[in-house]
């Protein structure tokens, strides 16, 4: 297989920001160069490595490809929205060489024999890695026990409970089975945190004074934040009392944030994530975006989108996922009853963040506030992703790593314009983001180039989960 030598590149980890050279051998990543304030060039690199192909990235920003452990690809049972193969392009074009997709397809994945179906699915047809959660149920907690007893856990990430709110039949809303699943150690527990009945106390509300006409506004209303911040602190109590690897999915408030702040004292296992889409919208885009905007959690208001913020400043917001959950423009142009949630994401969510952290620091560096950098989004983006869920050999630019790499033009603008999802358009359409993906490595393979696909076929591969 090539041998490649990237030189000249801006190497960015969650720990620094450096100059240098990065080695790809095969599958894996043979080398690392950071230049010392003496060098001027990466002649070390090139000696090192005389007979590699040298592609000179001219300054541009080099980071792990990312890892997405929050996506609805919507295989198998909803493939007329979207498809492994569909998303996993992508994906892969936004820069996410690794994907963890959801449980909640049709049939939903809570056995092994669901998970490997989907592993059968994603075989040969999927342009990223792939990797697949479990998701509990009120009936599954013993079985899901076996599987870690039995060496299983190498097939799945985490275990994803519906903790109050659920589409399907994936709610959990038993305490005994809630309790079961929060005593287990060797994987983390993912939770969707929103209180059921708030959120059906609300909507009848918005019912009886709106009738079938209620307005797109009253989204983060009816899924309030309250139904998010009581069913978040019943969380955290229980993951303090046993121990649990929680991760708290697609954070919303403000109030979250400092809980799961306090919380990480008592249980540093204890991690968040929150999505692009929250760190970018808020609540005054329902006006003009109406049910292109409606996602579960909702997304809420402007003094919560600066809260999320910091939180990924200064670390207690671990990780973003896109939580990519596309729909029919057809279904999300229907009225707010019928308007199904979840926007897609996935493709655009690299930029997003880069976008956001330049206008944080752009805003906040007078005040010399803490505020979201190049480090901190290569870790949320991959290096978190793959300590918690256990991903091996993946996730950060480490000699003997899989060359999974990204490379962004982080001064580029472009303006969205046309996604590769399946169902056709993005929340994001028509807007500028700056943080152009260069180029995309998938295990060694320049898969991306010049915002295009230039690999013939998938070249995602299965992703190895190591128990914690």
């Amino acid at each position: 297989m090539a041998r490649i030598l990237l030189t000249n590149a801006t190497i960015v980890t969650g720990a620094s920001t450096k100059k240098g050279a990065l080695a790809i051998d095969g599958e894996r990543i043979a080398g690392i160069w950071h230049r010392k304030a003496s060098d001027s060039d990466d002649s070390e690199a090139l000696r090192a490595f005389p007979d590699a192909e040298v592609i000179d990235l001219k300054g541009k920003v080099l980071m792990a490809g990312g890892i997405d452990a929050h996506v609805h690809f919507r295989e198998p049972g909803m493939e007329w929205k979207a498809d492994i193969e569909s998303e996993s392009k992508a994906a892969l074009l936004g820069g996410v060489t690794s994907f963890i997709d959801m449980p909640n397809t049709v049939p939903p994945t809570t056995d092994a024999d669901s998970l490997q179906d989907k592993l059968n699915r994603a075989h040969g047809r999927s342009w990223a890695n792939y990797g697949f959660h479990i998701g509990a149920t009120n009936g599954n907690a013993a079985m899901i026990r076996e599987y870690l007893a039995e060496g299983l856990g190498g097939m799945f990430g985490g275990i994803k409970v519906f903790m109050g709110s659920s589409t399907g039949n994936m709610l959990v809303d038993d305490d005994r089975t809630i309790c079961d699943i929060f005593k287990i150690k060797e994987k983390p527990v993912l939770i969707h945190s929103e209180d059921e009945s708030i959120i059906k106390a609300n909507l009848a509300a918005a019912k009886a004074r709106f009738g079938e006409a209620i307005p797109f506004s009253a989204h983060p209303l009816i899924r309030s934040r309250k139904a998010c911040i009581r069913s978040t602190a019943k969380a955290l109590a229980m993951a303090i009392k046993y121990g649990t690897r929680l991760h708290v999915l697609h954070v919303s408030t403000a109030e979250e944030v400092e809980m799961i702040r306090a919380a990480k004292i008592h249980n540093p296992n204890i991690t968040a994530e929150t999505s692009a889409n929250y760190l970018w919208f808020c609540d005054d885009g329902y006006e003009t975006l109406k049910g292109r905007l409606k996602c579960n959690p909702a997304i809420k208001t402007a003094a919560d989108r600066e809260a999320l913020r910091k939180g990924l400043a200064d670390g207690i917001i671990d990780t973003i996922g896109s939580d990519h959950a596309p729909h029919l423009l057809t279904e999300k142009l229907d009225n707010y009853l019928k308007c199904p949630s979840g926007l897609p994401s996935v493709q655009q969510s690299l930029s997003v963040e880069m976008t956001v952290a330049d206008i944080f620091n752009d805003r906040e560096n007078a005040e010399n506030e803490v505020s979201p950098t190049l480090s901190r989004i290569a870790s949320a983006f991959s290096e978190k992703p793959a300590g918690i869920l256990g991903i091996k050999d993946r996730g950060c630019l480490k000699v003997g790593n899989y060359a999974d790499l990204v490379v962004i033009d982080p001064e580029r603008e472009y303006s969205v314009r046309e996604s590769a999802y399946k169902c056709g358009w993005s929340p994001y359409d028509g807007t500028t983001l700056k943080g152009v993906i260069d180029r995309v490595f998938i295990n060694g393979t320049l898969a991306v180039a010049g915002g295009r696909l230039i690999s013939g076929s998938p070249y995602g591969q299965p992703i190895s989960f190591i128990n914690l």
